[in-house]
């Protein structure tokens, strides 16, 4: 393997990596009816659409079990798997499990595993429809896939916006983000000194929001049961900078966002400023919110305002406008996507 910088994945980063290996993949099925940069795979079989939607954990990568239970792990897991259907504008429906399991766990840490599993699925309507399980020499893999399903007329996917429109969000970003800091940074005191006592009080928002986040479904629901539905759209898994990247990028347009408009929990700003970090780094390039990032007409204003947990934080532009970030004073900054993510290795 070569080790240089041209040939390193660092350069491209998760999304550029994506395109480079897809690029030579064709189209053979009349079914396969959806684009590979999606959140999820879109299939024509019947009068609805087939969405699916896979995803892969890996620990020391995407999770850390010092700090996280398996039952929020498990939870997480189908969440991480569902949103990428609710963020084609489907419903879930079934989920395909498959772990890699090495020797030092035993039956009770699967079935606590499991509880969150099916915690999850009770929820959110989704029923665990099969998968797989083998051994592994590295830790605690899980692959988790989705299904659902949803009405042509009613699909969407990142390459739908058009300039003008407003670039929307739900919830408040960083938060998850912040709350990795937040238990790396005990777990790190605890392996200096074993007999260290993390200090978590105050931050159990932060804390949730990385162990075990919700979907804003209902805040879904509102918007389609109004009669709206987004242009474009996308789950914030990667950070703000780098999905709203990806939204111009399939959609051929600039944008501009503005940092006033950008929703952050009173958490999120007290432990930045506890470990002088700015918070606007977490909620542009954090990740692992699990919100939404969508567009919709201007015309619309009236009525995406009113809903509650939307934050309006910006508009599409034309592409040769250019992607920025408006600071309080006006300053124009150029959005930029973080590269590959290393996660938990680097800490």
């Amino acid at each position: 393997m070569k080790d240089t910088d041209e040939d390193s994945i660092d350069r491209l980063g998760k999304y550029g990596l994506i395109d480079h290996l897809a690029r030579n993949a064709t189209r053979i099925n009349k079914s396969t009816a959806g684009d590979i940069g999606d959140d999820a795979a879109v299939i024509a079989m019947g009068e609805s659409l087939t969405l699916v939607s896979t995803d892969l954990l890996m620990e020391g990568i995407h999770f850390n079990l010092v700090y996280f239970p398996l039952k929020h792990l498990g939870y997480k897991s189908v969440i991480r798997a569902i949103s990428d259907i609710y963020a084609m504008n489907g419903t879930p429906e079934q989920l395909l499990l498959a772990l890699g399991v090495s020797s030092r766990f035993d039956i009770s840490s699967l079935d606590e595993f499991y509880d969150g599993v099916y915690l999850a699925c009770r929820k959110y309507g989704v029923d665990l429809a099969g998968g797989d399980i083998t051994t592994s020499l590295t830790g605690f893999t899980i692959s988790v896939t989705a299904t659902g399903t949803v009405k042509p007329e009613k699909l969407v996917k990142r390459s739908g916006a058009k300039p003008n429109e407003l670039i929307c969000v739900t919830g408040d970003l960083g938060a998850a983000y912040m709350g990795l800091q937040l238990l790396e940074r005990e777990r790190r005191l605890f392996m200096k000194d074993p007999g260290f006592k993390p200090s978590l009080s105050g931050y159990e928002y932060i804390i949730e929001r990385q162990l075990k986040p919700e979907l804003p479904v209902r805040t879904l629901n509102e918007i389609n049961d109004k009669g709206i539905i987004p242009t474009s759209m996308i789950d914030l898994s990667e950070g703000l900078a780098s999905d709203l990247l990806q939204l111009c990028k399939y959609s051929g347009t600039g944008c501009r966002i503005f940092h006033d408009k950008i929703p952050i929990d009173s958490e999120t700003l007290k432990f930045a400023e506890e470990i002088m970090l700015e918070p606007l780094i977490a909620a542009l390039n954090g990740g692992e919110d699990y919100e939404f990032l969508f567009t919709v007409p201007i015309e619309k204003y009236e009525t995406i305002a009113r809903v509650k947990g939307i934050s309006i934080i910006g508009h599409m532009t034309k592409k040769e406008q250019g992607k920025y970030f408006v600071t309080k004073e006006g300053q124009e900054i150029e959005l930029t996507a973080q590269g590959w993510r290393k996660d938990l290795t680097d800490n």
